[in-house]
């Protein structure tokens, strides 16, 4: 299965930090936001990465080269600026993907799950991974029922993400600057979206504070 791994945004939280420096190669404990993700990708077996660009792109490009110093085969997707949201980077980025599932990892959050115990089943479009709502997004995004993403029951969870998706999740898409989650939602209406949850060690890096947050958890793991 290969791998999309979302950069292309210029990290409006984060500024001014990403004003000279894309967010992806930003340092925690020492090493870059996204070579973390790299390394565990490859340690359970992924190699074929797809990294979309665009704000500060080619300084991502010229740090992780053809990615094989980090033990997998990166295909560059290159967006204009401003970038084209995440649907709309998605399907630009589509014919490097082939056409299997896929799995997607946002490359400002940290987890602990374990990405090759992933699975989506045979019917569906999309399986989310979900984590309990955290203080910054109390509301959640989706309802999860035993393994279904529908519109009320169940329990209200937060997207974390990262998901396993099928190229027809955007069948009649048109390339161009889109949001995921219109997809996801039609998806899930039409009865296709499964979704589980993941109760371990989750964090979206968004802001300065929760940075060094993981930061220090990083560092003293590390020690």
């Amino acid at each position: 299965m290969k791998v999309m791994v979302l950069e292309a945004g210029r990290g409006e939280r984060m500024r001014p930090l990403t004003d000279v420096h894309p967010k992806p190669l930003i340092k925690v404990a020492g090493k870059p936001l996204i070579v973390w993700h790299l390394e565990r990708l490859a340690r359970v077996g992924f190699r074929d990465v797809v990294i979309n660009v665009s704000w500060l792109g080619e300084q991502i490009v010229d740090a992780l080269g053809d990615g094989s110093r980090h033990g997998v085969q990166i295909a560059w997707s290159r967006e204009p600026w401003p970038a084209l949201e995440t649907g709309g980077g998605l399907v630009n980025a589509l014919p490097l993907l082939g056409e299997g599932p896929f799995l997607l990892v946002n490359s400002d959050v940290y987890t602990d799950i374990d990405f090759a115990a992933l699975r989506i089943a045979g019917n569906d479009l999309a399986q989310l991974v979900l984590v309990p709502n955290p203080a910054h997004h109390e509301q959640g995004d989706f309802w999860l029922d035993q393994g279904r993403i529908g519109n009320e029951g169940g329990e209200r969870l937060t997207y974390s993400g990262i998901s396993i998706l099928r190229p027809e999740l955007f069948s009649g898409a048109e390339p161009g600057r889109f949001p995921l989650l219109p997809w996801l939602v039609r998806a899930r209406d039409a009865g296709r979206l499964g979704g589980q949850k993941h109760a371990g060690r989750w964090l979206d890096i968004g802001t300065p504070e929760r940075l060094r947050e993981l930061d220090a958890e990083l560092g003293a793991m590390r020690r």
